[in-house]
């Protein structure tokens, strides 16, 4: 079963973030608790980790800036 990989909510007024850098690549196999990607949000910088364990398909490359719940990946 696929696990969607979304933009999570860092801090109290968070409402969006910008991925920074994908730290695990398309199609790469990942495990739970692994980071994944670096998310900058409010001038700080956080390692968002893998939710499951699985291949990775990321839908949203990095560089831009997305709203809180966006899914951004696939964890199949």
């Amino acid at each position: 079963m696929a696990t969607d990989v979304v933009l999570p909510k860092i801090g109290f007024a968070m409402t969006e973030g910008q991925i920074t850098e994908w730290l695990a690549q398309d199609g790469q196999a990942v495990s739970e608790g692994q980071p994944l990607f670096t998310l900058e949000a409010d001038k700080s910088a956080n390692e968002v980790e893998a939710p499951a364990t699985g291949t990775l398909r990321i839908i949203q490359p990095a560089g831009a800036i997305y709203e809180v719940g966006t899914v951004i990946g696939v964890i199949e």
